[in-house]
């Protein structure tokens, strides 16, 4: 009896171990059968890299150090073919490219170039990215403002690289400005007051007739002319009058804007010579301390306060960006809000699940992390981070010029959208600075005709453009008067730009 029930036990404890290694078995083919976890898990780095082809401008002399590129493709699991092509042969290059079929897989373009294909992207040889951006955690934040800005025909063709939608007002010395009692400009007549005090009034206090109000440059959008027409009310490029679309010099606000700057020439408040001025002139007159006041971007206020205080440490700077026009109100010209945008070809990009995955990695680059070293470099190397914001913690510009500047150019977003950090300074005035950046995006000026078509523009817009520009800067120099103006205007409309109007108002009745 107690036999058979020993043997009875053994047998039931043999079965159950059989049970448990079955069980086990189960487990284990179940686990080998499991789906791969979701792309962004852990799993994700096991993969092979992802290899693409890149075309993008380079502004430095020398193609990049690798470091920056080698992290960014260990973070982000893909491999770059990065084409390199300077910046002064970039758009010949493009247009090589586009010529021959020759496409890398994603190519970056400019606004005026975007113009130039907009008959190849309506044929089908570049991807509509619209439709897919909702499919991704960061390119799903971009701008929507900025994103109808880079549309054509209202579809999205590739994904922008952002910028202040405008940095312009005014940088002024403010030592001289306290040496003669005077306040910030707040209206055009202010303002004037202000370049012929610093003209005239010994601002500097050496008694000799040895400063001049404003410096200016050859530029007249970045430079001074555009930011002043736009006080005035000037449109920006092409504005509405009557329900027509037309070109900024056919307002009544043009004129003026030439009339307040020829005064400013002819009383000598502005350097005489400034059509032939180059940036880098103009802003020695500041830092040498022959003029007081500079119109154009305020973020320059930290590069020419550094300049001019090595030369004299008493120097000081303020900045300001409402100036309100005669009739009262404020505003301020604004650019796209992007620079460039990053396009695919059809020629290379042959399916929808490539352009998938390379739209990945640009999702990829808007995570804050990749962000930061894609613009500011290794934490620890390249900066460090103060009050939420990156800080430099070199002064070697050769250094960054060789590691982390060349990766600007593949920048996605800005920013509000990417979360990167943005500069960390400790110079007040550019504090101030960068807050009237923000300021300003209440006040813009935008460019009607952005979006809209002109094949007239596009074939002949840069050389009736130049008959404008040229016509300007003559009557600023009073080389000619209101009659002449227009008729150059005049001319600008029989050699085409009666065409560019009709043109681009037929495309604005469509689109509205």
């Amino acid at each position: 009896m107690f036999k058979s029930n020993k043997l009875f036990i053994l047998g039931c404890m043999f079965a159950f171990i059989l049970v448990l290694l079955s069980a086990c078995n189960k487990n284990e083919s179940a686990s080998s059968t499991e789906p791969a976890p979701a792309e962004g898990t852990d799993a994700v780095e096991t993969e092979e890299p992802f290899e693409f082809s890149i075309m993008t401008n380079l502004h430095t002399p020398e193609t990049p150090a690798p470091k920056i590129q080698e992290l960014i493709e260990e973070k982000t699991n893909y491999k770059l073919d990065i084409q390199w092509v300077p910046d002064s042969s970039y758009e010949e290059r493009l247009n090589t490219a586009f010529a021959t079929g020759s496409f890398p897989d994603a190519v970056r373009v400019s606004f005026a170039q975007l113009n130039q294909f907009k008959d190849a992207i309506r044929n089908d040889q570049f991807w509509e990215i619209g439709p897919y951006l909702d499919q991704f955690e960061y390119l799903s934040n971009l701008n929507e403002d900025i994103l109808a800005n880079s549309a054509v025909d209202g579809k999205l063709y590739g994904v922008y690289q952002g910028r202040p939608l405008s940095r312009q007002g005014i940088i002024y010395r403010k030592d001289w400005a306290d040496n003669l009692g005077l306040e910030a400009p707040t209206t055009t007549e202010e303002f004037m007051e202000m370049v012929r005090a610093f003209t005239e009034d010994d601002p500097n206090g050496t008694g000799r007739n040895d400063t001049i109000g404003l410096a200016d440059r050859s530029d007249l959008i970045y430079g001074g002319f555009k930011t002043i027409a736009s006080w005035f009310g000037t449109p920006n490029e092409w504005g509405l009058k009557d329900g027509e679309l037309l070109p900024e010099f056919m307002f009544p606000e043009y004129m003026e804007s030439l009339k307040f700057y020829r005064e400013m020439h002819s009383n000598g408040y502005i350097n005489q010579d400034f059509p032939v001025t180059s940036k880098g002139d103009q802003t020695a007159l500041l830092t040498n301390g022959t003029a007081g006041v500079y119109v154009g971007s305020m973020e320059d206020v930290t590069s020419l306060n550094n300049d001019a205080v090595a030369l004299n440490p008493d120097v000081e700077f303020d900045v300001q960006n409402y100036v309100e026009g005669p009739h009262g109100e404020f505003g301020v010209w604004a650019i796209p809000g992007f620079g460039e945008l990053m396009m695919f070809p059809k020629s290379s990009v042959e399916s929808e699940e490539k352009l998938l995955k390379i739209l990945g990695f640009y999702d990829q680059l808007m995570n804050p992390e990749i962000a930061n070293i894609l613009y500011w470099g290794i934490e620890g190397e390249h900066y460090e981070v103060k009050d939420g914001r990156a800080a430099a913690i070199t002064d070697d510009q050769q250094k960054i010029d060789r590691e982390i500047r060349p990766y600007l150019t593949m920048e996605v977003g800005e920013p509000a959208t990417s979360g990167r950090y943005s500069i960390y300074t400790d110079y007040e005035v550019r504090q101030k600075a960068d807050q009237m950046v923000l300021e300003n995006n209440d006040y813009l000026i935008h460019n009607l005709a952005l979006t809209l078509d002109s094949p007239t523009y596009i074939r002949d817009g840069d050389r009736l453009k130049q008959m404008i520009d040229d016509a300007t800067v003559r009557y600023i120099l009073g080389q000619s008067d209101e009659a002449g103006f227009e008729a150059v205007v005049e001319s600008w409309r029989s050699q085409g730009g009666d065409a560019i109007i009709e043109e681009f108002n037929a495309s604005y009745q469509e689109l509205n």
